[in-house]
């Protein structure tokens, strides 16, 4: 059980690892123009050498991008509040009781995930630049997207928990 345990607890923290680093990381959007340095671009900053702010980010045009970094940001919070309230429910709920109120925050975690990705999967191309719309998908984006199938299979495994001795 205890080995169970700790896959699970494991599993839980690469997935919460994962939403921090696609919130965090600067590469949701990578251009490579000839002959100049790749620019890297995330939901905050377009980086190549210096990072300057996303163009118009505050504005109505670019309710999309907000959307996008409310929902990832929400995503990591509750998959952070998730694992403690496991950890308060390992302690407090009886034998045989199910860690429904984990599974219920982690799945909401993995709805807020998989909007987050889908809504810039959709929108992309109208919240950048002209001179950033030539690009592709970076490595933060595509975490992700790893990221949402993971928090989605852990809360269904919190689902399915029974607690035992």
């Amino acid at each position: 059980m205890l080995i169970i345990l700790a896959f699970i607890i494991l599993f839980h923290l690469a997935a919460a690892i994962l939403l921090f680093v696609a919130t965090i990381h600067n590469a949701w959007w990578v251009v490579s123009p000839a002959g100049r340095d790749v620019i890297y671009v995330d939901l905050w900053y377009s980086c190549n050498t210096t990072c300057y702010p996303v163009e118009n980010s505050h504005s109505v045009s670019a309710a999309y991008l907000q959307a996008v970094q409310a929902a990832i940001i929400l995503a990591t919070i509750l998959c952070c509040v998730s694992f403690f309230v496991f950890m308060l429910q390992l302690f407090s709920i009886k034998q045989g009781e199910r860690f429904i109120f984990t599974a219920i925050i982690q799945l909401l975690a993995s709805l807020c995930a998989m909007i987050s990705v889908s809504i810039y999967t959709a929108e992309n191309k109208n919240f950048h630049l002209s001179s950033l719309r030539e690009g592709s998908y970076g490595s933060s984006y595509i975490v992700a997207w790893v990221s949402f199938p993971m928090t989605l299979i852990s809360g269904l495994m919190y689902l399915v928990l029974r607690k035992r001795k």
